[in-house]
């Protein structure tokens, strides 16, 4: 069972690991034991989880989404095949938690008075400049 919040866990039938070996460093270990961990977990077909939060996940999943539908996470950061698995397990309770927050939606606003104001000032003196630069371009010539 995977817990991600006191109301929401995931039962291990939802989700499927494999071993693959690893890059990077660990000497010899890493051309004999598969330390990297590759978990699977089916985001459309889980019953676990809303409509809304499936929805949310994908977003945020990005790249790491297949187009079925899974959500594949790699974990290689840790030289132990126990540390990996714990890492993915943790980085998908995160992912997962930060599609349980519903965003906060954007109240439409516009700029106060005094700010359009000093915008028009602003540009009516750059305007004034230019205008007296070109004059005494004029008077050069």
């Amino acid at each position: 069972m995977l817990t991600i919040t006191t109301n929401l866990s995931i039962p291990e039938t939802e989700l499927e690991e494999s071993f693959v070996r690893s890059s990077g460093p660990g000497g010899q270990n890493v051309n004999k034991v598969a330390t990297a961990v590759q978990l699977r977990f089916d985001v459309l077909n889980s019953p676990s989880l809303s409509g809304e939060v499936k929805q949310r996940l994908t977003r945020l999943a990005g790249s790491r989404m297949t187009d079925e539908g899974v959500l594949v996470i790699e974990a290689r950061r840790y030289r132990s095949q126990e540390k990996n698995r714990a890492d993915a397990r943790e980085r998908l309770a995160l992912l997962i938690r930060q599609a349980l927050r519903k965003p906060i939606p954007r109240k439409t606003t516009r700029p106060g008075r005094a700010v359009r104001q000093r915008r028009l000032d602003t540009k009516k003196k750059h305007g004034e400049l230019k205008r007296s630069r070109r004059a005494d371009h004029r008077l050069d010539d």
